[in-house]
């Protein structure tokens, strides 16, 4: 795995974004922006970054919020549901002038983000011009994440990049009638799409082996193949 490192970003309004970024050893292949789950950026986040980075991409997770730990007293239930969407795509946009900083064009840049992250990687797709995005059990499909977010199937069918949706058949927080509507709704927009659901994977894929290495793998046959 690759290291991965934590730095501010200044913004025009005299804030600052905090993001963990890893680099590959060698020459990029293109960027990917990583969208964490609802407890912020962990370290299975940062074990994801550097996977990803030991795979050619260079890659940046903004913090959308404050990570649990640091959330002390606070609910993360309650941070999450008062996220504005236009606060994430914000600090989205942030992260992309980063990768463009270091060469990375928009069509070279894809999306990746699970749970909370997997829903804000499925609408950056629909608002912003990107390559490619990939939503790992993705919630807020029929009823929105937050108050400040569109649910995925109000929003699926103007999807402008390739997407790829993977969920848990056994996912605790996701029913197969949500994926299939889902996955309809996916399939009207102008690009590919596909939602798998995949055999004996629960909501975070990490009880079976075998189906953590199928979503890992056409995770990255999805990037390979969309963002050239």
């Amino acid at each position: 795995m690759t290291e991965t490192r934590t730095e501010n970003l200044p913004l025009t309004d005299g804030r600052e974004l905090r993001v963990t970024a890893a680099e590959p050893d060698g020459a990029a292949r293109g960027g990917l922006v990583l969208l964490h789950e609802a407890r912020g950026v962990t370290d299975t986040v940062r074990l994801l970054a550097g996977s990803l980075a030991a795979e050619g991409w260079l890659v940046v997770a903004p913090h959308l919020y404050p990570d649990a730990d640091e959330l002390a007293a606070q609910d993360v239930a309650g941070q999450l549901s008062q996220l504005p969407v236009e606060s994430v795509l914000a600090d989205i946009d942030v992260a992309c002038v980063w990768l463009a900083e270091r060469g990375i064009t928009p069509d070279r840049t894809g999306v990746i983000g699970f749970d909370l992250g997997g829903a804000a990687a499925l609408i950056v797709a629909t608002r912003r011009a990107i390559g490619a995005a990939v939503s790992v059990s993705g919630r807020g499909i029929i009823t929105p994440l937050s108050n400040g977010m569109p649910s995925l199937v109000e929003v699926a069918h103007e999807l402008s990049c390739p997407w790829l949706g993977l969920y848990g058949e056994r996912d605790e927080h996701v029913t197969a009638e949500e994926v299939d509507k889902l996955r309809d709704a996916a399939a009207s927009a102008p690009v590919a799409t596909d939602v798998v659901r995949v055999a004996q994977a629960n909501h975070r894929f990490d009880t079976d082996p075998k189906a953590s290495a199928e979503a890992w793998q056409r995770t990255l046959n999805w990037f390979d193949s969309h963002l050239r």
